[in-house]
């Protein structure tokens, strides 16, 4: 099958993939030409930055543990006020989403480089997007400053990661991936990887979350996030993301939570206007329907499934329906404010989706 027209733009970044890749930091140190590190972390993750800062010795010059949810601008300006006290030629951020987007915060003002640590399956750490937030409204933008200029995946750094923290990292990774694959600039490059991402995270998860300490299944999971973090960087999201942000904004729900609950939904509704990309959906989770397929595998992975279990209220719906037809993103079914209402009473309740296979779920791998 002959390819479309499509324009692909690969960001610059050097990936350090690996069980023990940890141990290549001070080599990944002389590839950058740096020697001052400034270590972030948030309070919980003390004791890795602790790790970094021993491995590094005399290259460390201060461990900043304050990084939380959100970016608070107040945070922000601290990291950055110590980063220019100390001298810091270099971010190390080692964590999840909240400890990358201090690191790129810091970035954003001073342009040293990043390199990222990310214990988690967020996908921050492959973005050139960023995110602070002041007065109670968080900001996003994409600056090629904040791409971490080196990443160190070690899947050894993922085993003090919960199991419902895995799970729910997990599928926010996947979120990145589906919402590529009927992104409105999605390319044949990008399809690519996020049906594998879709694949190794359904593949790794169940085994994660009922063995922790299978280090097989460890290894699947960071590579999917990987994946999901790169295709996101390089495509624009769509209606589902957009009711998170909505949902998190409006009602400080939990990140990756909020992406569990509302991705079979989200794809549910999208389902008629995208038949190609839900048969690869289908097919990456081995399920014969997209939205039933995530729904169910958030279900294996004892995660939530309904916006009342994050302490949503069904009285909040009808605002959290109006705020998302705002601004609204790029989608390929238009956004009916009755047809969304309902997917997020589906989400409230946690409904397992209706049906939505077509006879494309035998589609060839090229298509997209």
């Amino acid at each position: 099958m002959p390819h479309r027209s499509f324009v692909y733009s690969p960001l610059p970044g050097r990936v350090v993939f690996g069980v023990g890749s940890f141990g290549k930091l001070a080599d990944e140190f002389d590839e950058l030409k740096v020697s001052r590190a400034l270590v972030v972390c948030t309070p919980e993750q003390s004791p890795l930055a602790d790790m970094v800062a021993i491995r590094l010795g005399a290259q460390c010059v201060g461990i900043f543990p304050k990084a939380v949810m959100h970016v608070p601008i107040e945070i922000a300006r601290q990291a950055r006020s110590y980063a220019r006290q100390t001298g810091a030629d270099c971010v190390v951020a080692i964590g999840g989403g909240s400890t990358i987007g201090l690191g790129k915060a810091i970035a954003l003002e001073s342009s040293i480089p990043i390199l990222a640590i990310p214990t988690t399956y967020a996908g921050s750490e492959m973005t050139p997007i960023y995110g602070i937030t002041e007065s109670g409204e968080k900001k996003t933008g994409r600056d090629r400053r904040v791409l971490p200029r080196t990443v160190i995946y070690d899947p050894l750094l993922t085993r003090s990661l919960p199991a419902a923290m895995s799970a729910t990292s997990g599928i926010n990774a996947i979120a990145h991936c589906v919402e590529a694959l009927y992104s409105d600039n999605a390319n044949p490059i990008t399809s690519m990887m996020a049906e594998d991402g879709i694949r190794s995270l359904a593949q790794g998860l169940p085994r994660v979350v009922e063995n922790g300490d299978s280090l097989d299944a460890r290894v699947d999971c960071l590579y999917g996030a990987w994946l999901s973090g790169s295709v996101l960087a390089a495509t624009s999201v769509a209606m589902h993301h957009k009711l998170c942000h909505t949902l998190g904004g409006m009602l400080d729900l939990p990140h990756a939570e909020t992406h569990t609950v509302v991705l079979p939904h989200a794809t549910a509704y999208n389902a008629p206007a995208a038949p190609l990309a839900m048969a690869r959906i289908a097919r990456a989770l081995d399920a014969d329907d997209a939205a039933q397929g995530l729904y169910d595998l958030a279900k294996r992975l004892g995660a939530p499934t309904s916006l009342e279990e994050l302490g949503v209220r069904s009285a909040d719906l009808d605002r959290v329906a109006d705020e998302a037809l705002i601004s609204p993103y790029p989608n390929p079914r238009s956004l009916q404010r009755d047809a969304i209402r309902q997917l997020l009473e589906d989400a409230w309740q946690g409904r397992r989706p209706a049906s939505t296979a077509t006879s494309t779920v035998n589609a060839p791998p090229g298509a997209g």
